[in-house]
């Protein structure tokens, strides 16, 4: 998923530097089974205020072109988001 975010951000000629996302997995029970339900991810990386809207845009769509997102869809709920 950092990959893909990285790449959609390098296809619209965003420069960017020390790209790296903290990544939380939630798990609950089921039926004694512990179930990945949620993952939360937060990207760090510097770039350019006057990029930040489009650096957020990004953020928003990314997940439609990822592997991993698109193969848990339905399974396991992802949210993104920038650091600060």
């Amino acid at each position: 998923m950092l990959g893909t975010f990285a790449g959609a951000l390098a296809a619209r000629q965003i420069s960017f530097t020390g790209l790296y996302a903290d990544t939380v997995g939630e798990v609950e029970e089921e039926g004694k089974v512990l179930v990945l339900k949620r993952i939360k991810q937060t990207f760090h990386l510097t770039a350019a205020e006057e990029d930040r809207e489009r650096i957020e845009r990004v953020l928003r769509v990314y997940a439609d072109s990822c592997p991993v997102a698109r193969s848990v869809r339905g399974s396991i709920e992802i949210t993104s988001e920038l650091a600060g």
